[in-house]
């Protein structure tokens, strides 16, 4: 006689739901994003008016702040005009302590009639001792560099002096200061000091120079301060009067050549000699960098760059006279000059060079105007009324976008979590339903069959009849298991369940669960293994609800092996704690499966668990019966490997311990 099952077909999961709650959302967010847009542009155009607004009101002002930076340089000494009382009889160094004394520039170069300096310019050579072919001389220049006898040097200096041959004023000059070099070295200061003092400040060597064009009385007398001691009193008026030979730029000529004068204003000043100060040493310096490094050349009326980095020209209408200037001084100047150093609350205006520009956007820019070419002015705003008004506008505007739009998704987001819940209650209600007629129907239908078989006689002798009957006992006993589970189930949702607790003999539980299960272990590929230990302790509990707990393991081992079953059943004390392991060889279960397996209706396989019976709710009973006495159930497994269910229970008289593991046991993984 054949049994035939049919499986139900599962709920059906079409995306009708959620296709309508997709059109109500886009029904929804479709015109808000409308509204979003247009409101955006709308703050985007009164943006731009108030822009417009301020563009306009700053380019006033910033045209003001360029009449003032015209005015400044108009009013400024011109290149001419500053030397202009006497200009042609004027001499170059005199010139330009004219012209840079009256703040025509920071400095400024003379250029003689063909163009080139006249002041500042490189020192231009001179005969001096190079000139002179005395004996006396070659001598002393052999003893100073060559045999460092200063001592016989210094009388070959004197005797090269009364030469005629060194009868020139420069030769002469060069010879004595050579003459107290040696001295000072061979140990004679005062000798030497007299010397660098008196003779080399006689009228006579006053226009003396060297074969590089340097002043030698000059030279003397900074190399006598070199080697006079901070207490010589003659140190501090010797000083005074370098530094007025150095100041005196309308001086009879001749006058110092320009690197010989910074080069003893830097070192005289470095002196720290009271009273001694050098009011055009910046602009030697500058003029000097100026020579060495300046590329371009200058443009006459407007500022252009030098060529060199950090510097700025102007040349004069003549083209006689180039200004120099320092790109951070004249812009401090005409900073200062147009008031741009004290700016407005929240609005700074700032000149910047060609190429300079600062990190943040310019509000504006304009150019600074003819004198200055290439220069721009820039309008930065940190903080402006009616900006911010605009800005606090367009925040609101958004705000007030943004809170409907969220209204709307969290409106949104509710109604699909309600349809989500309702969606997965209808399909669990339509698995229950199938799941439920399937496993009522199959019993109640074996059952009929053989009920009919038996009622018309149709069986060949009493053992094929009692055969009948053992089936229809069997179909009843897993019908009764399955309305069990059922009302179990019903009643733990319910919390009607209500357990009593006595010292229960867990090997009595295991032997009552395993004879349960009737006939099965007797299969020819079937076998139940049950190690229990004669010591084992009484555990506190429901016995009835206990034996459905190793039933219901047992169950779900039988279920998910394969035709060769192996299910072992072992149990040991632990402590305070009596442990049970119902372990199988079936087919395993991955980690997720593991996380999951004691929740309601939760099946691993749907085709296994079709073809041999159960919904999902034996392992949730478990979880709910050992977590109502205090104990602890948990899984280990791996695909394909099999699956061990262990339990934990208080043994009699041991505290229990109501914990949630959640059906995982963390030490196996």
């Amino acid at each position: 006689m054949s049994r035939r099952r049919t499986t139900p077909r599962p709920a059906p999961r079409g995306g009708g739901p959620w296709l309508v709650f997709a059109a109500a959302l886009a029904a929804a967010l479709v015109p808000t994003a409308c509204v979003l847009a247009f409101m955006t542009a709308a703050m985007r155009n009164a943006e731009l008016a108030v822009r417009q607004r301020l563009a306009e009101a700053y380019r006033q002002r910033v045209g003001a702040d360029r009449e003032e930076i015209a005015s400044f340089w108009s009013a400024r000494a011109p290149l001419e005009a500053a030397g202009s009382q006497g200009a042609g009889a004027m001499a170059p160094p005199a010139r330009f302590a004219d012209l840079v004394g009256r703040g025509a520039a920071q400095s400024v170069i003379i250029l003689d009639g063909e163009g080139r300096p006249a002041y500042p310019a490189p020192a231009a050579p001179a005969d001096a001792e190079g000139a002179a072919s005395s004996p006396f001389l070659d001598r002393a220049r052999h003893a100073e560099f060559v045999l460092r006898q200063y001592g016989a040097a210094a009388e070959d200096y004197r005797r090269a002096a009364e030469d005629p041959a060194c009868g020139q004023p420069s030769a002469q000059a060069a010879v004595r200061l050579a003459r107290a070099r040696c001295l000072h070295r061979a140990g004679q200061r005062e000798e030497a000091m007299r010397i660098l003092l008196e003779d080399l400040a006689a009228p006579s060597l006053a226009a003396a120079r060297d074969g590089s064009g340097r002043s030698i009385p000059l030279d003397a007398r900074m190399l006598a301060l070199q080697w006079m001691g901070r207490d010589d009193s003659r140190r501090q008026p010797l000083a005074l009067q370098l530094a007025g030979e150095l100041n005196a730029y309308a001086a009879a000529p001749p006058a110092p050549a320009a690197p010989q004068r910074l080069l003893l204003m830097e070192l005289l000043g470095a002196m720290g000699i009271e009273g001694v100060s050098f009011p055009m040493l910046e602009a030697e310096r500058l003029g000097q960098e100026y020579l060495a490094y300046a590329s371009a050349a200058a443009e006459r009326g407007t500022v252009t760059p030098a060529g060199a980095p950090g510097l700025w020209q102007v040349a004069s209408e003549d083209g006689r006279v180039v200004g120099v200037f320092r790109e951070g001084r004249l812009i401090e100047e005409l900073t200062a000059a147009a008031g741009l150093d004290e700016p407005l609350a929240g609005v700074a205006t700032v000149l910047h060079p060609p190429g300079d520009r600062r990190a943040e956007v310019p509000f504006l820019t304009v150019p600074a105007g003819e004198p200055l070419p290439g220069w721009t002015l820039a309008v930065y705003l940190d903080e402006d009324p009616l900006a911010a008004s605009a800005a606090r506008a367009q925040t609101a505007y958004l705000i007030a976008g943004l809170s409907a739009t969220a209204v709307i998704v969290a409106l949104a987001g509710a109604a699909a979590a309600y349809l989500g819940r309702q969606i997965r209650l209808t399909r669990l209600k339509n698995d229950l339903i199938a799941t439920v007629s399937h496993e009522l129907k199959t019993p109640l239908a074996s059952m009929r069959v053989l009920v009919d078989t038996l009622q018309e006689g149709r069986t060949r002798d009493a053992a094929q009849a009692g055969q009948y009957l053992g089936l229809i006992a069997r179909e009843n006993e897993r019908l009764s298991r399955l309305i069990d589970n059922f009302l179990a189930f019903s009643r733990m949702e319910r919390h009607k369940r209500v357990f009593t607790f006595e010292p229960s003999d867990l090997a009595g539980v295991v032997r009552t669960a395993v004879a349960a299960m009737g006939e099965r272990p007797a299969a020819a590929e079937a076998r139940v293994d049950v190690d229990l230990p004669a010591d084992l302790p009484p555990v506190r509990g429901d016995r009835d609800a206990l034996v459905t707990v190793v039933l219901n393991l047992l169950d779900n081992a039988w279920k998910y092996t394969g035709d060769r079953k192996e299910i072992a059943v072992r149990a040991a004390a632990e402590g305070g704690r009596v442990r049970l392991d119902v372990a199988d060889n079936g087919i395993g279960l991955n980690r997720r499966a593991q996380r999951r397996v004691f929740d309601r209706f939760y099946q691993v396989d749907q085709t296994l668990a079709r073809r041999q019976g159960g919904c999902g709710l034996g392992l949730a009973i478990v979880k709910f019966i050992v977590d109502a006495h205090g104990g602890t159930v948990s899984v280990r497994s791996q695909p394909g490997q099999g699956t061990t269910f262990t339990m934990r229970l208080p043994a009699d008289g041991a505290p229990a311990e109501h914990q949630d593991h959640g059906g995982r046991d963390d030490s196996d993984h």
